[in-house]
């Protein structure tokens, strides 16, 4: 395994292996690699010759106030955990390498951007589109791997590889999860083991929204909200509900009338767990009853 930290380097180490017949798979993360990270690596290692993850903190996707300064790094660590899974290439820039001189452009997906995360993150979708088409031109991978606990993430970079014509495909793989069902994360290490029990909540409250609606067979999904808000009210009240949404999972439109929906849901939630922010989901089919 081989650690690259230069744009340039990177980019002619992808052309050679292009070249010769060779299948690039990407893994970008921020490092701070947890087994959901590994699951995506063995994911890539399964279906390319060559394996890329990228570790970088990337600036313009945090918003003011936001935890950019205190996010968890150890290169060490995770350079041992990529070398575990088989990675070829750890690509490690430097901020001032991704981010030279005065740099005027940026990619904004209209729309789904401003949905859910968006609303309280504003501009964090132009950073994440922005970084990874950085990372796609650097690297060119034939595919490019995600979790899906970051839905509405997947759901953008999506649609901005289709409608930019990219020739990368987008892979997401499934959320991987703590014993209690918390989904993995590297924020979660902000978190002390009583709030890790408590955040269990969340994803209990995901599958009772999919039972509601998938057993009990209900179509109001403003009925389904209400329910799963006052379930976490009653079980963990310390923590905050910021929302908790039923989408279709194409452009994260609100589905209010499930009897007349056929197609893919998303249940997406964040809440604040004392000063730490968290995010899941949860996806499945659903055909309209009318």
């Amino acid at each position: 395994m081989k650690v690259v930290k230069e744009i340039s380097s990177m980019q002619e180490i992808s052309d050679y292996y292009r070249c010769t017949g060779k299948k690039i798979a990407l893994v970008p993360t921020m490092g701070f690699l947890h087994e959901g990270h590994t699951s995506l690596m063995l994911n890539a290692r399964e279906r390319a010759g060559i394996v890329i993850t990228s570790i970088f903190v990337n600036p313009t996707q945090f918003g003011k106030g936001e935890d950019f300064g205190k996010y968890p790094r150890d290169f060490l660590r995770d350079s041992h955990i990529c070398e575990k899974a088989g990675v070829d290439f750890i690509f490690y820039p430097e901020v001032d390498e991704m981010y030279k001189g005065n740099a005027l452009t940026a990619i904004t997906v209209n729309k789904i951007s401003d949905k859910l995360e968006g609303s309280f993150r504003p501009g964090h979708f132009t950073g994440v589109a922005t970084v990874v088409t950085k990372l796609l031109n650097i690297t060119k991978p034939h595919t490019i791997h995600l979790g899906s606990k970051d839905a509405q993430q997947n759901v953008v970079l999506k649609k901005m590889i289709s409608d930019l014509n990219i020739d990368t495909e987008l892979v997401v793989c499934p959320t991987i999860r703590e014993d209690n069902g918390l989904a993995m994360s590297s924020r979660n290490t902000y978190l002390t083991s009583e709030q890790k029990e408590d955040a269990a909540s969340l994803y209990f409250i995901l599958k009772e929204g999919k039972r509601m609606i998938t057993e009990d067979k209900i179509s109001d999904t403003n009925i389904v909200k209400s329910k799963a808000a006052e379930i976490l009210s009653n079980s963990s009240p310390d923590i905050q509900l910021q929302y908790y949404e039923i989408t279709d999972n194409e452009e994260l439109e609100p589905i209010s009338d499930l009897g007349k929906f056929s197609g893919e849901i998303v249940i997406s939630l964040a809440a604040k767990c004392g000063t730490t922010r968290l995010i899941d989901n949860i996806i499945f089919e659903h055909n309209s009853i009318s």
